[in-house]
C-alpha cells in the first residue's frame, strides 16, 4: 500500500474519531428529545457500528 493512501486512511479514521467524540459530548449535555434523536442519527451516519444510546 503506498504511503499516500495510508496517510489518507489514517487521516480519515482520526477525523471520524474526533467527530464521534464531539457528537457524543453534545449528546451527553442535550436534553431535548428531537435534538438527541438528530445527534444519534448523525453518529450512526458517520460510524454505523459505534455504540450509541437508544434514547
Amino acid at each position: 500500500m503506498p504511503q499516500v493512501q495510508r496517510t489518507r486512511e489514517i487521516k480519515r479514521r482520526r477525523q471520524r474519531h474526533d467527530k464521534i467524540k464531539a457528537l457524543r459530548e453534545r449528546l451527553a449535555h442535550e436534553r431535548d428529545t428531537k435534538v438527541r434523536a438528530r445527534l444519534i442519527a448523525k453518529i450512526k451516519k458517520v460510524s454505523p457500528n459505534s455504540p450509541t444510546p437508544e434514547k
